[in-house]
């Protein structure tokens, strides 16, 4: 029985001791929004003196993809700690992997994994901003197959399983491509949002923010003044569209954008920049603003990079630059909780839990084997 009461014990007490800390209101506090895409982790330094203006600004943001076969520990704490060394904000964004011309389409064991492992990292600042998966209303981009209530499932599922893990867990939905039209392998971003809605009502209730695609359609190339669904303005049409399904005023992450130097020069695409943010982007809801992409060298992404080939900033990149500002986020309290009465509870060895028996980390990591253990865990 003694043996019994300890697990017990620990799930009742981490179930309250892990309500402790929640997110907070990232608009709430000086921001800056100024960020970029990154594609891997090594970038970080050279991302951050754009985005911080060579040091004169501090806590932008970068989008940055992993996915489900680089759960690499050393790896991504090192990029983590790089974050919290350069003044970054990460928003990480879930993927699966290829499978041939798209990418797998992810199942609920891919969520654990990735709350599990996400949630053992130390984080730079207290919200964990993780975007659930990509473009979902592209079929190259989920399993090859369009599913909007599958998507709305899984969602659903993210929430639950990584909030289980931590409350400082700032759960994002997947950014949708706009232009996207109603064919065999897409469909168009209105029905998808419908299509989830009517699936799981509730789903725009349980998500913390939005995240927006606002590309300038057509060609990444039309003037930032144009307005449409799919302009630079986009998420203004998502959040107008949402209002039918929630009440909640949802922050926006705009996690790509970007113009094209394919019909563009970079003098134009700095001017159409500067304009953005001046116009469009200062909208007060928007959180941040990571255009695609910092470095792409050769390929179809070349057209959208900030770094020329020799890895020197491009026009745009300066003009960019200068927007940023000192950002203020929350940034992670350090909790050493005690259980209190512990004089008829029984001592846990270390071989149940290591040598570090007083450690919270280690505890949490029991709680969340035993909710396993017991089936309370989708």
């Amino acid at each position: 029985m003694r043996l019994l009461s300890l697990p017990i014990t620990i799930l009742l007490f981490l179930s309250v001791a892990g309500k402790v800390i929640a997110i907070s209101d990232p608009l709430a506090v000086p921001n800056n929004k100024i960020g970029l895409h990154i594609l891997f982790p090594g970038e970080i330094h050279e991302a951050a003196r754009i985005i911080n203006r060579e040091g004169e600004a501090a806590w932008g943001y970068v989008t940055i993809p992993i996915q489900a076969s680089d759960r690499d520990r050393i790896k991504w704490q090192e990029f983590l700690n790089k974050c919290k060394e350069e003044e970054i904000i990460p928003l990480i964004r879930i993927a699966t992997v290829p499978e041939g011309s798209h990418w797998a389409e992810p199942n609920n064991l891919d969520l654990i994994d990735f709350a599990n492992f996400l949630n053992d990292l130390k984080w730079p600042v207290q919200n964990r901003y993780i975007i659930i998966f990509n473009e979902v209303n592209r079929a190259d981009e989920y399993g090859g197959l369009v599913r909007p209530e599958n998507y709305a499932d899984i969602l659903s599922n993210a929430i639950d399983i990584f909030k289980d893990r931590s409350e400082d867990f700032f759960i994002l939905p997947a950014g949708l491509d706009n232009a996207a039209s109603d064919r065999r392998s897409s469909v168009n971003w209105k029905d998808y949002l419908w299509r989830m809605y009517r699936h799981q009502p509730d789903i725009f209730n349980k998500i913390d923010g939005w995240t927006s695609h606002a590309y300038p359609n057509p060609d990444f190339s039309v003037r930032p003044d144009l307005s449409g669904s799919n302009k630079i303005d986009s998420f203004k049409y998502d959040l107008q569209l949402i209002k039918n399904f929630t009440t909640k005023e949802l922050p926006v992450f705009i996690t790509e954008a970007g113009w094209s130097s394919k019909y563009l020069s970079e003098h134009q695409i700095a001017l159409y920049f500067q304009y953005a943010f001046s116009k469009v982007w200062s909208d007060p809801r928007i959180v941040a603003v990571t255009p695609f992409l910092l470095n792409a060298q050769d390929g179809p992404f070349e057209q959208f990079s900030f770094l020329n080939k020799d890895r020197e900033k491009k026009e745009f990149a300066h003009t960019f630059s200068i927007l940023a500002q000192i950002g203020s986020p929350n940034l992670p309290i350090e909790l050493h909780p005690q259980i209190a009465n512990t004089e008829n509870i029984s001592t846990p060895s270390t071989a149940i839990l290591g040598s570090e028996t007083n450690s919270f980390d280690t505890l949490q990591k029991l709680y969340n084997n035993l909710r396993s253990l017991f089936g309370l865990i989708p």
